[in-house]
């Protein structure tokens, strides 16, 4: 109970960050929002172990951290556009790969 009430607060707060920055990359913050969906759903399933879990939103926070730099200066350039939409690729990736693994939550 503990921990699922930890991972959902956590997810309230990266997703909170998300809805205060400016929509300068809408496409990044739509698909950051699904990607925390099928975390919390892999969870609520039992698909995704806590190490995955954790691992998971290590590279969200990461992620975010990386939009907000590119957004500091009030200009995303089309490099950073790029960055950040492979990043957001790999962590898809990422997210599907540790939901279909054979490791299941205890």
């Amino acid at each position: 109970m503990k921990k699922s009430i930890f991972i959902l607060s956590f997810i309230l707060f990266v997703t909170s960050g998300l809805f205060a920055q400016s929509n300068k990359t809408p496409g990044i913050n739509k698909q950051q929002n699904k990607q925390l969906h099928k975390i919390n759903q892999g969870v609520k399933s039992g698909e995704l172990t806590r190490v995955e879990t954790h691992r998971l939103l290590t590279q969200e926070a990461k992620l975010q951290r990386h939009q907000r730099i590119a957004k500091s200066d009030g200009v995303v350039t089309p490099w950073e556009r790029a960055k950040l939409h492979n990043e957001t690729a790999k962590l898809n990736r990422n997210i599907y790969k540790q939901k279909h693994d054979r490791q299941k939550r205890r």
